[in-house]
């Protein structure tokens, strides 16, 4: 079986090395890059071999776990995150949700726990999608039952939505590879259903097409 690479983002030492010892033991996890902080974890962007996943915690000097993640939806590759915190602060949880995290973990988590988390997150994108679409604020309220008929995207909205939500996780680079247009072109696509529909991340896109059943592999 292929091991599951993992990166690890926490300014104590102790605590990767804990963690790195525990994925270890726990499935075919491995660790392949270290971090003690945001900000250098921004720097080495891109990485030449980027891990499957990244676990971040929250609390650290300098840029706490949401401004990294901010940070991250600014850039056009995507990375997986999973948040562990002490902290279970609705707010954070929400925040971490909202600006892209693909899971949240209390530092009470057991190891089981955390190698669910990240087999789903791996797997299948997300760790528990039924909590995120509820805490994501651009679904605070539930749709009425002909939301879905009223939502109209154009023949090229519709391609850019589906392969946003391709289980490659393309650039939006490759996206207009793929549909034969500049960079630009994608990113005034991505604009427009931004603006329509108050959606924030490339992972508001797919939750969007998700909670609607619009593109495969969500019908």
């Amino acid at each position: 079986m292929e091991k599951i690479t993992i990166g690890i983002i926490d300014d104590h030492k102790i605590v990767r090395q804990g963690l790195k010892e525990l994925l270890q033991k726990i499935s075919n996890f491995a660790v392949t890059s270290e971090f003690d902080n945001g900000t250098d974890f921004l720097a080495s962007l891109p990485l030449e071999n980027k891990p499957d996943l990244f676990i971040l915690d929250y609390s650290m000097p300098g840029m706490n776990g949401i401004e990294v993640l901010k940070a991250l939806e600014e850039i056009d590759e995507e990375y997986k995150i999973l948040l562990l915190t002490q902290h279970f602060d609705e707010q954070i949880i929400d925040a971490a949700y909202y600006h892209g995290a693909r899971g949240f973990l209390h530092k009470n988590c057991t190891a089981h726990d955390l190698k669910f988390a990240i087999d789903n997150i791996v797997k299948i994108g997300y760790n528990n999608v039924s909590e995120i679409l509820k805490r994501m604020r651009n679904y605070e309220t539930a749709p009425d039952k002909d939301a879905k008929s009223q939502i109209v995207l154009s023949e090229r909205e519709l391609e850019f939505l589906k392969l946003v939500c391709d289980e490659r996780e393309l650039t939006y680079d490759q996206m207009a590879d793929s549909m034969g247009l500049s960079v630009k072109s994608i990113e005034s696509y991505r604009t427009a259903l931004f603006e329509r529909f108050g959606i924030k991340s490339k992972v508001g896109l797919v939750l969007f097409s998700y909670k609607y059943q619009i593109t495969p592999p969500f019908i």
